[in-house]
């Protein structure tokens, strides 16, 4: 049995490379591609029929990676019912990430990161427009594209700071309240949020 398993875990071993050589999203060619071992396959078997196209075939190409840092950064801004910004070109965005307030600017390293409640600020020039952000996640890619995807977002200038106050209240008050383990969660969930809508507002 020692012997089998000892066999299995090696097999297990020498095939872990292959997997690991997938390629990142950034290592992705601008070019479609063809999948040429599937193509041999196809025609061994059935060399009077074209071979189907594979899922690959019906992706857009990646941009290229502009071999300069181009001096703006496109941002696609959405939600699940709207479109906020659209191949906007600013010169850097500010989103709150879990790890923290995070600066995006033309060139950023390629990062996946996730949204927490709080402020996302597009800067372009002299204007700074703000939105307050539930949750989501931002995606910046190699050719200095930002994907910004968020379950809600409102303009800060257009939360009213009284509804703001007696949410924080109300939450507060179930949290103090609360008796079971979801009823402590829903509250601390609500807490947080309208925490971070009264930062949004008075920072």
């Amino acid at each position: 049995m020692f012997r089998q398993a000892s066999r299995i875990f090696a097999r297990s071993i020498n095939q872990q490379p292959k997997m690991m050589g997938r390629a990142f999203s950034t290592d992705v060619p601008a070019t479609p591609t063809v999948d040429s071992t599937f193509v041999e396959s196809w025609k061994k078997v059935i060399p009077n029929m074209e071979p189907p196209k594979t899922p690959s075939a019906f992706m857009n190409p990646r941009p290229p990676t502009p071999s300069t840092i181009p001096s703006k950064l496109t941002v696609n801004f959405v939600l699940p019912y709207a479109s906020e910004l659209s191949t906007k070109e600013v010169d850097m965005v500010i989103v709150p990430a879990t790890t923290g307030q995070m600066g995006v600017l033309p060139g950023h390293v390629p990062t996946i990161a996730e949204l927490k409640p709080g402020v996302l600020s597009v800067h372009e020039g002299n204007n700074v427009t703000k939105y307050f952000v539930s949750s989501g996640f931002t995606f910046i890619h190699a050719n200095s594209v930002a994907d910004i995807i968020a379950i809600e977002a409102v303009p800060v200038d257009q939360i009213d700071p009284s509804l703001v106050q007696k949410g924080l209240a109300e939450f507060t008050q179930k949290l103090s309240s609360a008796a079971t383990d979801l009823e402590k969660a829903e509250a601390q969930i609500g807490v947080d949020v309208h925490s971070a809508l009264n930062s949004a507002l008075t920072g």
